[in-house]
């Protein structure tokens, strides 16, 4: 069985200016690609959205940041799930349905690195899956990287996401670039 691609809180929420600057501008271009060839395989893809609980966040019901965009938007049959949380896998059936098709190798991608992807794909790792993490398809933002820990350097969006996928890299996930992951037969 192909690999199931996980594409993980791609919302028009990041969007919003709060979140700061970012790095990789091309990561829902290259998350849409790997959407596009999935799709042409009839292989699994699994669509996640983070819905917040407070009250004005950019990812919340209240402010309109819950809508997938538009490149990555869900089509019928295709499976989503709703968290609050970081992990994709908690409160949600995303464990199960991955059980159910016999899903054993993950392809994962999204926003944010440091954040919603990490721990999905920690958890994923933990859990016995096999994880290959598109990191061309994931980006990280400066929000709460420069709050002033003690005499810590302030960090840009490219070293946090550098720093991010390099503390999964071997552990926990495989991390590779779309154009590999697509010609490599994924």
């Amino acid at each position: 069985m192909q690999p199931a691609l996980i594409l993980i809180d791609i919302q028009t929420g990041f969007n919003a200016p709060v979140w700061g600057t970012r790095n990789n501008i091309d990561a829902e271009a290259k998350a849409a690609a790997l959407l596009a060839h999935w799709r042409t395989q009839n292989a699994p893809v699994i669509h996640i959205r983070h819905i917040s609980t407070e009250a004005g966040s950019p990812l919340g019901r209240d402010t309109g940041g819950t809508d997938f965009k538009p490149e990555v938007a869900p089509r019928d049959g295709e499976a989503q799930f709703d968290k609050s949380v970081n992990s994709a896998f908690i409160g949600t059936g995303l464990e199960v349905h991955l059980r159910d098709i016999g899903a054993t190798d993950l392809v994962i991608c999204g926003l944010t690195t440091p954040h919603c992807v990490s721990t999905t794909s920690r958890m994923a790792a933990n859990l016995g899956f096999s994880v290959t993490l598109a990191h061309d398809a994931c980006a990280s933002f400066t929000a709460n990287a420069n709050t002033g820990w003690g005499d810590l350097p302030a960090m840009s969006a490219e070293a946090i996401h550098a720093t991010a996928v390099s503390h999964l890299h071997g552990e926990f996930v495989t991390a590779r670039t779309t154009s590999d992951i697509i010609n490599d037969g994924f």
